[in-house]
C-alpha cells in the first residue's frame, strides 16, 4: 500500500478551498498551481519573468520539504494568461531547469484566481525510493 503525504504551506487558500501545497504518494511528489504570491500579496506584478521565479522558487520550496529536489523533477506545466508572456515565462523556467529538462507544457488560459497573476506552475518530482528527509 503506498503512503500518502499532504504537506500545506500555510498559503490563504490552501484551507478555504480544501487542497494541499505538496502531495506525496510514495515516489512522487506534486505541487499544487504556485503562483507568485507571497505572504498575502501578489509580487512581480506586470512582470512574468519574475512572477515565473517567484511561483518556481515557492513550487521548488514547497518539494524541498516534502523530500525532493531540483534534480528529482520530471514534469512541469505552465499556464499563462497572455501569449504574449510565453518567453519570458519559458525563459525563467529554462534558466532554473535548463540541465534538468523535465517534461513540460506550456499553456494559455483565459485567466487565473487573481488578476494580477500572469502565470501559475505545476512541478512533479519522482525520488527513486529515497525515504523523506526531513529539512533541519
Amino acid at each position: 500500500m503506498t503512503e500518502i503525504e499532504r504537506f500545506g504551506s500555510g498559503g490563504p487558500w490552501e484551507a478555504r478551498y480544501g487542497y494541499s501545497r505538496v502531495v506525496r504518494a510514495g515516489d512522487l511528489l506534486i505541487t499544487a498551481g504556485c503562483t507568485a504570491t507571497v505572504d498575502g500579496a501578489v509580487t512581480g506584478v506586470g512582470d512574468p519573468r519574475a512572477q515565473a521565479l517567484t511561483a518556481i522558487g515557492i513550487a521548488l520550496d514547497a518539494l524541498a520539504g516534502a523530500g525532493a529536489g531540483l534534480a528529482d523533477v520530471i514534469r512541469t506545466r505552465m499556464y499563462i494568461t497572455d501569449a504574449a508572456h510565453a518567453d519570458a515565462v519559458a525563459g525563467a523556467h529554462g534558466e532554473v531547469f535548463g540541465e534538468v529538462r523535465p517534461v513540460s507544457t506550456l499553456v494559455v488560459v483565459a485567466g487565473l484566481l487573481d488578476p494580477e497573476h500572469l502565470m501559475e506552475i505545476e512541478v512533479e518530482a519522482y525520488v527513486g525510493g529515497r525515504p523523506r528527509i526531513i529539512p533541519a
